[in-house]
């Protein structure tokens, strides 16, 4: 195990780390909103907000393990400060030499892969990491290593908020310097929640609204104004022999074949629907105000559509569809569409099949 450096910068770097006056505080939903979604973009089980401390590394905040905190000595983030300007990436830490042999990555919680986008502070310092970590092996994507640097920045973001919330209460200040800095806090969370709302319903790679999403409008298209049933349809849009186009052409041109369906989705369904992405390689269709027969067309249409796609390759899809009821629940129509998504599978795929 080789133990990461301490930065040229290490005496000033610790003074603005305290300046926060965040270690060993409690938990707060800020930092744990954040957490989960960088865990939910980088597809790994376990995140969380580091702080390098002297002589330690301290969790604000965890998921998919239990720790409060690791000596400096065996963090691997302790090393992704070091090139504060960058996303330090580690797709395999066994045949890595500098934590092939490290605690965390020999015992619990057997961390393989391992990503940081260091915290840098308004001078510049960088205090600790937003990370995201798994015991399998793994990579981020493009898109997929940006958001995590812009999640990075949205947890420095939810420090300097902490600390401008802090330094209101302890001075007395006059009223109108009072009133201007209540004013800029404000707009400040403004921008954080808007941004913050925006990265949780939408997926990153398609520009689809993902799953969570979806399924608030799902709900909200069962009642019309009046709170009276509506005709919806719900489709499920699964993309056929996927693994086979990772293992052939590359997880690239895997990305490339998911981002074209999401613009075909957008462009097909728009004004006449929603289309989300339902996780991986499966997608999700709402169709208000639509009866069976007509929500089978549209799919239909989709999937002569997406055989057209300009890939280079063929790529097709299959489809379930299904009409919700008057009195199941979101899950049993979005059920009734996968049985329908599996038998239109097994039927020898590329083909739309009704529930």
């Amino acid at each position: 195990m080789i133990k990461p450096e301490k930065p040229s910068n290490e005496a000033l770097r610790l003074d603005a780390l305290y300046r926060y006056r965040i270690l060993d505080t409690d938990k707060e939903k800020s930092f744990e909103d954040l957490v989960t979604i960088a865990k939910a973009v980088c597809g790994t089980s376990m995140a969380a907000v580091t702080l390098i401390d002297a002589e330690r590394q301290w969790f604000k905040s965890i998921q998919g393990t239990e720790a409060a905190e690791l000596p400096r000595a065996e963090s691997m983030c302790g090393h992704a400060i070091l090139q504060p300007q960058q996303v330090m990436v580690i797709e395999d830490a066994r045949v890595d030499e500098r934590f092939h042999d490290n605690p965390i990555v020999t015992g619990a919680p057997h961390v393989r892969f391992y990503a940081g986008a260091p915290l840098i502070s308004n001078e510049g310092y960088p205090l600790g990491t937003l990370c995201v970590f798994d015991p399998q092996p793994h990579q981020l994507d493009t898109d997929q290593t940006e958001a995590l640097a812009a999640l990075s920045r949205q947890v420095m973001l939810v420090m300097e908020l902490r600390r401008f919330a802090q330094d209101i209460q302890s001075h007395m200040l006059e009223r109108e310097d009072y009133e201007r800095l209540l004013n800029e806090y404000h707009d400040l969370l403004l921008a954080q929640n808007a941004d913050l709302a925006e990265q949780s319903r939408t997926d990153v790679l398609t520009g689809l609204p993902n799953r969570r999403a979806m399924s608030v409008a799902l709900e909200a298209s069962l009642l019309d104004a009046d709170g009276q049933p509506r005709q919806t349809a719900v489709a499920l849009v699964d993309i056929d022999h996927f693994k086979q186009i990772n293992d052939l052409h590359g997880h690239a041109t895997g990305d490339r074949v998911l981002a074209e369906l999401g613009v075909l989705l957008r462009a097909h369904f728009s004004g006449r629907g929603m289309a989300a992405r339902y996780g991986g390689e499966e997608f999700v269709v709402l169709m208000p105000d639509t009866d069976l027969r007509t929500a089978e067309l549209q799919c239909d249409f989709l999937r002569m559509a997406v055989a057209e796609l300009p890939l280079g390759f063929p790529v097709t899809i299959s489809i379930g569809v299904a009409a919700h009821k008057a009195g199941d629940n979101v899950d049993q129509t979005v059920s009734r569409a996968d049985a329908a998504l599996y038998q239109a599978k097994r039927s020898g795929r590329d083909r739309v099949e009704v529930a």
